[in-house]
């Protein structure tokens, strides 16, 4: 997995969205906030737990940062860690896989390839 790749958690009707109109605005919570908020590989599983605790019909977007540039920025949030978060429309050319949220197993997040 390569540092330029974040995931954006989405409903399937973002997902939906996202892939009809080729670009992603936001949540709500997003656009509250000003930005897009992602999760590395490390922080995604926290997020989802977080954030979308039992909620169905989830999919797990997997966005090449480097694509976005200067639009992409790391800042401090839960915990003190850097998250990533775009300043901008998330385009579907930025997104390289997506796949609906499933686990492992032994309960582990599986990603998109």
């Amino acid at each position: 997995m390569s540092d330029s790749i974040a995931y954006k958690i989405l409903t399937g009707e973002q997902l939906q969205q996202l892939l009809a109109e080729g670009v992603f605005t936001g949540a709500p919570i997003d656009k509250a906030d000003g930005y897009i908020h992602m999760s590395t590989a490390a922080q995604a599983q926290e997020t989802l737990e977080k954030h979308f605790s039992g909620q169905t019909g989830l999919a797990l977007a997997a966005v090449d940062l480097d694509l976005l540039g200067d639009a992409v920025k790391w800042e401090v949030s839960r915990g003190g860690a850097l998250f990533p978060h775009i300043y901008a429309d998330l385009p579907l050319s930025a997104v390289v896989a997506h796949a609906p949220v499933t686990y492992a197993e032994d309960g582990r997040l599986l990603f998109p390839a």
